[in-house]
């Protein structure tokens, strides 16, 4: 007996969590290590993480677990799929209470259990994948009018937080940063699961490559992705990992399902009780995520040491924290 779609889907979403979760520890502790050898930061508009080789591991963790999630989209609804993120938050938090310390107390191993059991029950309800025969039926569903509506609304606040939202909020407000990151993912999803689903056509021997939709779902996905990274980068730089973790898992996740049941209808066909049940599910999974960051500590935020060098003429800023130079500042010394 051969293993199902939803089986397969739900194996790869399981590593996928892995990956990604590990990865937000790994450019976390790389954004740090970058900020505090040039003293320009994400968040304020720096690029210098580009050069931390503790970043790339984490981009590289990244893309592996995203690359296990894109090939799960192909074989499971998203309504599966992306719930499981919450397993991502789990591993996140373990290992940034002994890496980063960002301290986990007792309560949170509560939210984790609330997370695993909203995940079992959002699998055992989910619905069986029903997949598309051509990627032209995919396209069809792409512009029916209830989803052109929730993809106008969708790019509508995504220029209204970056136009008018960041330049007054982002340092202060995470919703802003997370708010761009979760509602272009949502479009990430369902493309990425077109392009997905047209790839195993191909490799079925139905090929899509010359349908002009597949390319135009490859585009979306890649400046949606662009923009995601981008943004997730500057959240992670400004603001704790536990608090960037469950906050952005809620927000993108319940905007993907609605995008997926818009565009996908996971929910046609099943019962009432299924689709409660897998609402219940989701539920509880937020309330974990939420009992999680609420037993966080946040990270602490020491006041740099400045250190004078009177021969030099210079100011040398230190972490207090691994007493590592942030940056130096130059000063004149007065003759009066």
């Amino acid at each position: 007996m051969g293993v199902s779609d939803n089986s397969t889907g739900l194996i790869l979403a399981v590593l996928s969590s892995g990956f990604i979760g590990t990865s937000f520890i790994l450019k976390k502790k790389g954004l740090k290590r970058a900020a505090a050898a040039t003293g320009f930061s994400a968040g304020h508009g720096g690029y210098t993480y580009l050069q931390e080789p503790l970043w790339w591991a984490g981009m590289i963790t990244m893309i592996v677990g995203e690359a296990a999630n894109f090939v799960a989209y192909a074989y499971a609804p998203a309504v599966l799929v992306t719930p499981l993120g919450a397993l991502s938050i789990i591993v996140s938090a373990v290992l940034a209470h002994f890496l980063l310390k960002e301290r986990l107390k007792q309560m949170g191993v509560l939210g984790c259990v609330s997370c695993i059991v909203g995940s079992v029950v959002v699998v055992i309800h989910a619905p069986a994948e029903s997949t598309p025969t051509s990627v032209e039926e995919i396209w069809n569903l792409a512009i029916e009018p209830a989803f052109l509506i929730y993809v106008a609304a969708t790019l509508s606040l995504v220029a209204a937080l970056v136009m008018h939202f960041e330049p007054r909020y982002g340092q202060s407000n995470i919703l802003v940063y997370l708010g761009i990151c979760s509602l272009m993912g949502s479009l990430t999803v369902v493309s990425i699961k077109a392009i997905g689903i047209a790839i195993k056509l191909t490799l079925e021997g139905i090929s899509q490559i010359a349908y002009p939709q597949t390319w135009v779902f490859v585009t979306v996905a890649v400046l949606c992705v662009i923009t995601q990274l981008n943004y997730l980068n500057k959240a992670l730089d400004t603001f704790n990992t536990a608090i960037v973790s469950p906050i952005y898992y809620v927000m993108f996740t319940s905007l993907t399902i609605v995008a997926s049941v818009i565009m996908f209808k996971d929910w046609k066909g099943q019962s009432v009780s299924d689709i409660a049940s897998e609402i219940c599910g989701f539920i509880t999974v937020l309330s974990g995520t939420i009992v999680l960051h609420s037993t966080r500590e946040q990270e602490p935020s020491p006041a740099p040491a400045f250190i004078e060098d009177m021969q030099s003429g210079w100011i040398n800023v230190l972490d207090t924290e691994d007493n590592q130079r942030v940056y130096q500042r130059r000063y004149e010394i007065s003759t009066d």
